[in-house]
C-alpha cells in the first residue's frame, strides 16, 4: 500500500521534484518532467521520453547522457498534459530534432500526438514511437495494437545511444523503431497496487494466484493461474517470448524487471532459471538487466523483456550512459548546462472582440460553470464505472479538468476574450489539469469546437452546430477510435448527427441540442454491451462486458446538463 504522502494530488509533483533533488547531478525539474543537467551538443536529436507517473525508475530515471535528453511525467497513472509534453520538449530542443518515446496507451497517444502537431507549427521536427512490446495485450501480427510495459527500457535506451552517436533524426527514428519492433515482454502479478489515498488496491489477485499479461497501470491479468515455482514461472515467461523469435537471431538483450513491491533475490533466483532456459534455446544472452526499472507502484509481480539482437542493435544497447537507473560503460565526460529553465507557458494573449462576443463568452463561461459542477457531483460514479476494467480515475481527472476550464474561463473573460478565444483556452486548460485520455479528448474538443465561433461577430446557432462537427472529425482523427470501439465517440458520433439533423430539420438549437442529448445518452447507456477495442479496458474485454463506457457517459451528462441551461 503506498502510504508516504501529504497531498495525494500532491504525490506525483512531490515525488519528482525529490528526485530532480536527489539526482541533481543528472537532471533538472522542469514543470511536468525533468531535462539533462549537462549541456548537450547544438544539433543533437533529442530523445524525450514520458507517461504516468508511479512508474518509477520510468521516465525520468532514464535521462543522462547516452540516454534521454528529457523526461515528462503526468499525474499517476496518467498521460502527462499536452502543454506539459510540449513545454518539457521545448526545453529539451537542441536543433536536431525530437524523438518522442511513450508506452502505447490512448492517453499517450493523444496528448503526445497533439503536442507533437504544436510543435512542428512552431518549425520543430518532431517524430513519434509509441512502444508496444507487451505480447499479452494483442497479437503478433497486431503488433502495433500492444501496450508498452518494461520494453520501455530497451527501446529508449537504444534510442538514447542512437542519438548521443550524433546520428540524424531519420535515423534516430529508423533505429528507435526497428528496437521496438524487435521487443518483447510478458508479465504476472500476485497483488495489485493502491493508489495514494485509496482505501484499498486497483485489483487483487486471490491467495495462490497469479495473474498473468498484467498491465502497469493497476489493470488486472488477462488471466489468473495457480501461483508455481520459479523454474516453472521462468518456463512460462520464457516460452511465451521464444514464440516470437525471429528466424536465425542467436543473441538478445533481457531484462527482468520487478513491478515494485518484489524483492530483488526474488529475481536473482528467478533469473537462475530464465538464464538456462534462454541458453539452452541457443541464445546468448548480452549485458542483462535484473531490477526495477518499469514498475507499479506497489505493485507484487514481475515481467521478462527480451530485445531480439542484431549487430546494430547490439550497439546501442551495449553503449556507455549515465542515468540515475542505468549506468554502463567508461566515464562520460559532460559539463553542466547554462541553459535557463523555462517553467511557464506564455500566458494567454487575446485579440480585440467585440461586445456582443464577449457577452457570448460569458454564457460559454456560466454553461461551462454548469458542467464542471455536475461532473464534480458525478465524480464518484464515473470512478466505480471506470474502475470495472480501468483504473477508476475518469471522475478524478473529468472534476480536476472541468474545474480548470472554469478558472481559465473566468480569467479569460476577465481579460475581454471573446467567444472564440474563451473556448480554445477552456479545452487547453481542461486537457493541461485532467491529463489521461479524457483530458486529451475534451482539450481537442473544445479547442476544435472553438474554430467555428468568432472573437468579433455574434455566436449564432449554426455555428454551434458546425463546431460540434470540427470536435467530432478532430477527436476521431488523432485519437482514431470508431464507434463501436466503446470509447467516448460511441456517444459523440450520435450527438453530432443528431444534433445536425434535427437543426437542418428546422428545430431551434435547444430544441435540437436536447435530441442529441438524448441519443448521447441512449448510445452511451448502450455501450454496456460493447466489446473495448482501444484504451486500457481493451485486454480486459470480459471485465468491461455489462458495464457503460465511462468516457460515453460523462460526456452525454455534459450534453444533458447545457441542453438544460441553454
Amino acid at each position: 500500500m503506498t502510504t508516504i504522502f501529504d497531498a495525494p494530488e500532491d504525490f506525483a509533483a512531490t515525488a519528482l521534484a525529490g528526485f530532480a533533488d536527489l539526482y541533481s547531478r543528472h537532471v533538472r525539474l522542469v514543470r511536468g518532467g525533468v531535462v539533462r543537467a549537462t549541456r548537450v551538443p547544438k544539433g543533437k536529436v533529442s530523445v524525450v521520453v514520458g507517461g504516468g507517473s508511479g512508474h518509477y525508475p520510468a521516465f525520468a530515471g532514464y535521462v543522462g547522457p547516452g540516454m534521454a535528453d528529457a523526461a515528462v511525467a503526468g499525474d499517476v497513472f496518467a498521460s502527462p498534459s499536452t502543454a506539459a509534453v510540449a513545454r518539457v520538449c521545448r526545453q529539451a530542443d537542441h536543433g536536431g530534432g525530437i524523438l518522442l518515446g511513450f508506452g502505447n496507451y490512448a492517453g499517450d497517444v493523444l496528448n503526445f500526438g497533439v503536442a507533437a502537431e504544436r510543435l512542428r507549427a512552431e518549425g520543430i521536427d518532431v517524430r513519434i514511437v509509441p512502444v508496444t512490446d507487451d505480447v499479452a495485450s494483442a497479437p503478433a501480427e497486431a503488433h502495433g495494437k500492444r501496450r508498452g510495459i518494461a520494453g520501455d527500457l530497451a527501446v529508449f535506451k537504444v534510442a538514447g545511444a542512437a542519438a548521443e552517436a550524433g546520428l540524424s533524426l531519420d535515423e534516430v527514428e529508423r533505429i528507435t523503431r526497428h528496437a521496438n519492433d524487435r521487443t518483447v515482454s510478458f508479465g504476472v502479478a500476485f497483488d495489485g497496487c493502491t493508489l495514494p489515498g485509496a482505501g484499498g488496491p486497483l485489483f487483487t489477485v486471490p491467495k495462490g494466484r497469479m495473474a498473468l499479461g498484467l498491465g502497469i497501470h493497476g489493470e488486472p491479468g488477462i488471466r489468473e493461474e495457480t501461483v508455481v515455482p520459479a523454474k516453472d514461472l521462468a518456463a512460462l515467461l520464457v516460452e511465451r517470448l521464444l514464440a516470437e523469435r525471429p528466424q536465425g537471431v542467436t543473441r538478445v538483450a533481457v531484462v527482468l524487471n520487478g513491478l515494485g513491491a518484489t524483492k530483488y533475490e526474488e529475481l536473482f533466483v528467478l533469473w537462475t532459471a530464465i538464464s538456462g532456459l534462454l541458453k539452452a534455446a541457443g541464445l546468448e544472452i548480452v549485458a542483462p538487466e535484473a531490477g526495477e526499472y518499469v514498475t507499479s507502484l506497489d505493485m507484487q509481480g514481475c515481467s521478462l523483456t527480451l530485445m531480439w539482437l542484431d549487430a546494430e542493435l547490439e550497439t546501442y544497447w551495449t553503449a556507455a550512459c549515465d542515468a540515475p537507473v542505468l549506468r554502463r560503460g567508461g566515464e562520460i565526460r559532460t559539463e553542466r548546462a547554462t541553459d535557463a529553465i523555462v517553467n511557464e507557458d506564455a500566458a494567454p494573449t487575446f485579440g480585440p472582440s467585440s461586445a456582443a462576443s464577449r457577452k457570448d463568452a460569458a454564457c460559454i463561461a456560466r454553461l461551462l460553470g454548469l458542467a464542471a459542477k455536475g461532473l464534480k457531483d458525478a465524480e464518484d460514479e464515473l470512478g466505480r464505472i471506470d474502475a470495472q476494467a480501468g483504473d477508476g480515475d475518469h471522475g478524478q481527472g473529468m472534476r480536476r479538468g472541468s474545474a480548470a476550464a472554469e478558472d481559465a474561463v473566468g480569467q479569460a473573460l476577465a481579460a475581454g476574450a471573446g467567444a472564440a478565444s474563451t473556448l480554445a483556452v477552456a479545452g487547453d486548460a481542461w486537457a493541461d489539469r485532467a491529463g489521461g485520455t479524457s483530458g486529451a479528448i475534451w482539450g481537442l474538443l473544445l479547442r476544435a469546437w472553438s474554430n467555428a465561433l468568432s472573437d468579433d461577430a455574434v455566436l449564432d446557432d449554426a455555428a454551434v452546430v458546425r463546431g460540434a462537427r470540427l470536435a467530432l472529425d478532430a477527436v476521431t482523427r488523432l485519437g482514431r477510435a470508431r464507434v463501436g470501439d466503446k470509447t467516448l465517440v460511441d456517444a459523440l458520433v450520435p450527438f453530432v448527427e443528431t444534433l445536425e439533423a434535427s437543426f437542418a430539420a428546422g428545430k431551434p438549437l435547444k430544441s435540437a441540442w436536447t435530441d442529441a442529448a438524448a441519443a448521447a445518452t441512449a448510445a452511451a447507456d448502450a455501450t454496456a454491451a460493447l466489446t473495448p477495442k482501444l484504451g486500457r479496458a481493451r485486454p480486459l474485454a470480459e471485465r468491461s462486458i455489462g458495464h457503460p463506457d465511462a468516457g460515453a457517459i460523462s460526456l452525454a451528462l455534459v450534453a444533458r446538463i447545457i441542453g438544460e441551461a441553454i
